[in-house]
């Protein structure tokens, strides 16, 4: 097995004994990058090697300092790295190159991660398919001709093409989840509150998207949940948290797993999706699991409108100053603006007080079930070169991402979700399952997922690069 198919907890082993340097390691991830990133386009803005190299080599003579010592990340394109450009995918900011590191890249520096450059992101990452008119288009390393999702379509690219080991995601309405189940990675979306985000502007409304790792098993999300965890005192709502590393793989005999399909009907899936999720679901069911399927507890059409409305809410914030400006922007980012903007004050407590109510209605169904489950996508990896599907199963699509309806009971929640790989359907495609739980339940759904993993272990399965 070759450097870049090996896992972050082997490879951080030998950087940590001696057995392995990290200028070894960095030679031969610049070699995977060369090879076929060309192809996939999934790394944006890489730094110069030679400077690289050097950096590997100051590890290799200076002292450990930290979990990730020695080990190569490219850190995705929504989130500043100093000294490195940074887009945002965007023409606004094609010539950015910030002068200091935002949280996220600071924790994984501050960890020993190098920091080899940017994962390309749809522009602003609004929509689940990573392309920009700053870096092009990513392309699915399973398949070059369709989309590898998005807006973590670089960080899931990059970890299926064996580019690096560990990569960063961010998760608004399945933004990290989406991608891993199109890759077959995992994806894991913390607990809204356990992985800050940057503290600037408002920091007590907005509460829908956050941060969190990818990788391709449990056990390396473990590890870069817990460098990039923890509450930052400049805000409100972070939560002190116990680490989750080294992760164990838990004993799921007798759990009880809710299997919620396409919520009575009111999602629709392309031809086999669910099929093959029950696969998924038979795995977990050899392992002891009790799988039970439910009924939809709440209206799929009061979730889809509080979210509609509070994300365009909180998308206008950040944008409508460009907006007013005359900025170039892509057509659902207009969109999303002049919504957001159009919302009164009342609209916005009418979607939370739905939300309030979801949250209700969920934390019972927790009382029941150890864990819920749904299909991580609606759609197979779709053709590279559309923007975005306008109609799945034969029904039309209202928005530009109303296909990715099945992410947003758990995102309008800020709940837990961790993204497992459930094989490949009749095309080859990969897709997935999200397994999610109660706020706080992040142990114990990586711990599932590590007892999943070690009955599957779906990404040894590698793309014909």
């Amino acid at each position: 097995m070759s450097l870049t198919e090996r896992t972050a907890t082997s490879l951080l082993a030998d950087l940590n004994s001696g057995a392995l340097s990290a200028s070894e390691l960095m030679q031969e991830t610049l070699a995977r990058i060369d090879a076929v990133n060309g192809r996939v386009n999934a790394i944006v803005g890489l730094r110069d090697p030679d400077t690289l190299m050097a950096e590997a080599a100051a590890m290799d003579s200076g002292p450990k300092r930290g979990p990730l010592h020695g080990l190569p990340i490219a850190v995705k394109d929504l989130a500043n790295v100093a000294g490195v450009l940074t887009t945002f995918g965007s023409p606004i900011f094609a010539d950015n190159v910030p002068e200091q590191d935002d949280m996220i890249a600071a924790r994984m520096r501050a960890a020993g991660a190098i920091l080899i450059g940017k994962t390309n992101t749809p522009e602003f990452g609004l929509g689940s398919h990573t392309f920009n008119p700053v870096h092009g288009v990513t392309r699915n390393p399973y398949d070059l001709s369709r989309s590898a999702g998005g807006s973590s379509g670089g960080s899931a690219a990059v970890l299926a093409a064996g580019m690096t080991a560990l990569a960063d995601g961010s998760d608004m309405m399945g933004s990290l989840r989406n991608p891993a189940a199109w890759n077959n990675v995992y994806g894991f979306r913390p607990s809204w509150g356990r992985v800050p985000s940057e503290p600037e502007g408002d920091t007590f409304l907005h509460q829908l998207a956050t941060l969190g790792p990818m990788a391709r098993t449990p056990e390396d999300i473990a590890i870069l949940l817990d460098v990039i965890s923890g509450p930052d005192p400049r805000q409100p709502h972070g939560m002190a948290v116990e680490p989750v590393a080294p992760l164990g793989a838990a004993d799921p005999n007798g759990l009880r797993i809710g299997w919620l399909g396409d919520w009575g009907g009111a999602y629709p899936m392309e031809e086999g999706i669910l099929d093959l999720c029950g696969d998924a679901l038979g795995v977990l069911e050899t392992l002891g699991c009790a799988i039970e399927p439910v009924a939809p507890p709440f209206s799929a059409e009061a979730i889809w409108q509080s979210w509609i409305d509070l994300r365009s809410w909180q998308v206008s914030t950040g944008l409508a100053a460009f907006l007013a400006e005359g900025a170039e922007l892509k057509d659902s980012a207009i969109w999303e603006t002049e919504r957001g903007l159009a919302l009164t004050a009342h609209d916005v407590h009418k979607a939370s007080v739905v939300r309030s109510q979801w949250f209700r209605a969920a934390a019972a169904l927790f009382e029941t079930y150890d864990a819920l489950i749904l299909p991580t996508a609606q759609v197979w990896p779709f053709d590279a070169d559309i923007p975005y599907p306008t109609s799945v199963a034969g029904k039309a699509m209202e928005t530009y991402h109303q296909w990715m309806q099945v992410v947003i009971p758990i995102s309008l929640l800020g709940l837990p979700a961790l993204a497992v790989p459930a094989g490949f359907g009749a095309q080859g495609l990969p897709m997935g399952v999200q397994i999610f739980g109660p706020r706080g339940s992040d142990a114990r759904l990586l711990a599932l997922g590590a007892a999943y993993h070690a009955a599957t272990d779906w990404p040894a399965q590698r793309p014909p690069l």
